[in-house]
């Protein structure tokens, strides 16, 4: 799933593939802009670690899940 970060003061957005499910992110979104966490923390798919000081998000995005296609067929 495609999850797009907007961060206060920074010229671009943080992309990013989630094996998350839409309810973890925004279960995770939530924590952070409630005030459980400090940190928005997201793991994409490739391991990596993404962490977002909760005071700065502007916005998340949680896009659609993505499926890989295989072959030389019509899109």
């Amino acid at each position: 799933m495609e999850v797009k970060i907007g961060v206060q003061h920074a010229p671009r957005e943080i992309v990013l593939e989630s094996g998350l499910s839409a309810e973890d992110v925004e279960r995770s979104v939530a924590d952070a802009l409630t005030g459980k966490a400090q940190l928005l923390s997201l793991t994409d798919e490739k391991g990596r670690t993404v962490l977002v000081p909760a005071d700065r998000l502007a916005y998340v995005e949680i896009g659609e899940p993505t499926t890989r296609r295989v072959g030389f067929g019509p899109l």
